[in-house]
């Protein structure tokens, strides 16, 4: 059930005053509960806002997402596909081949991608595993594209290894509030994330997290996911939002399916609370009209991926992503 709004959280915009620092703290639960229940048109005129002071609006970053081994991850995300968990049809592979992903990376940035993202479904990698990445990596930043990893979770020793072969940014997705952690997945706590995430930062690798909307949870939930990203000390510079993909044979298969108003809030909340971000529209997009991804770049969204597939769910083809940015004059970067 959704939180409603109390007469005291229907804040008028001209009353409402975001938290100015950006130090750790600076947004307490109860204020990110507070924004994300503004009245619609008052959230998204304050995203645009903050969005318009360190962004052009009119533009988006590209990223293209390579799954370099697929499926057999041994974790038990109730969303996901790759667990082996689960019968959903995914067969498990070995790592791309040099050569793959070579080839991959050359049509991204032929595409016009400037981000190369390379995922593998691996609960965490061993030594062995990132040998073969950092080759991979070499070979997108010889390509001049910013190189992406999302490999599950990550030693101290394993994140500086990654920066040394050129690393710019490691995904590592908070997935949902700490309180409905477990609800979703069992084989691992929530501070295993956060101290991923801390290990990326100490290695002087960007962090690139975000979440997933869409799978039960309230509104003030969604809140809390946010809360808990805009208060890591620093914030990501790249916040995935991704709305559940449904994908039958995992627990999540006929979840109720989210309001696309309020994944616009999420979208909203996020770029105000974090308002240097890449806040990037990632799964679930394919299922979204051009209205609502309209609405998400004008509530602050300013990256998407593209290409065909997300690891192992489809996203909207080239062209369909080219017309749309297209008739909104969005440029890309």
């Amino acid at each position: 059930m959704q939180t409603q709004p109390t007469t005291e959280q229907q804040v008028h915009l001209h009353t409402y005053k975001a938290p100015v620092a950006q130090t750790l703290g600076a947004w307490s639960l109860a204020k990110v509960v507070e924004l994300i229940n503004l009245p619609f048109n008052d959230l998204l005129f304050k995203a645009q806002e903050i969005h318009r002071e360190h962004f052009n609006p009119n533009e988006v970053q590209l990223s293209t997402l390579l799954s370099i081994k697929t499926g057999g991850c041994p974790e038990d995300c109730s969303y996901c596909p790759q667990s082996s968990h689960y019968e959903t049809g995914v067969e498990a592979s070995k790592i791309m081949d040099v050569e793959e992903v070579r080839k991959a990376a050359i049509e991204a940035k032929k595409n016009g991608a400037s981000r190369f993202c390379m995922g593998a479904a691996w609960r965490e990698p061993k030594d062995r595993d990132i040998e073969k990445v950092a080759e991979l990596i070499k070979v997108v930043k010889g390509l001049d594209l910013e190189a992406c990893c999302t490999l599950g979770m990550l030693s101290a020793q394993h994140a500086a290894s990654l920066k040394d072969a050129g690393l710019d940014y490691y995904n590592h997705n908070l997935d949902t509030a700490s309180d409905s952690y477990s609800d979703i997945i069992t084989t691992r706590v929530y501070q295993e994330r956060l101290d991923t995430l801390e290990n990326v930062r100490n290695a002087g690798v960007n962090v690139c997290s975000g979440g997933i909307v869409g799978m039960g949870e309230d509104r003030e939930s969604r809140a809390a996911l946010i809360h808990q990203l805009a208060n890591l000390d620093p914030y990501p510079e790249s916040v995935p939002i991704n709305n559940l993909v449904q994908v039958e044979g995992t627990p999540l298969y006929g979840t109720k399916e989210l309001d696309p108003l309020e994944f616009i809030r999420t979208i909203a909340v996020a770029r105000i609370t974090m308002p240097k971000s890449r806040v990037r529209l990632s799964a679930g997009r394919q299922n979204m009209s051009e209205a609502v991804q309209a609405l998400c770049f004008m509530a602050g969204a300013n990256s998407i991926f593209y290409g065909d597939k997300l690891l192992t769910t489809g996203n909207p083809d080239w062209e369909r992503d080219q017309a749309l940015l297209h008739k909104l004059d969005i440029k890309t970067s």
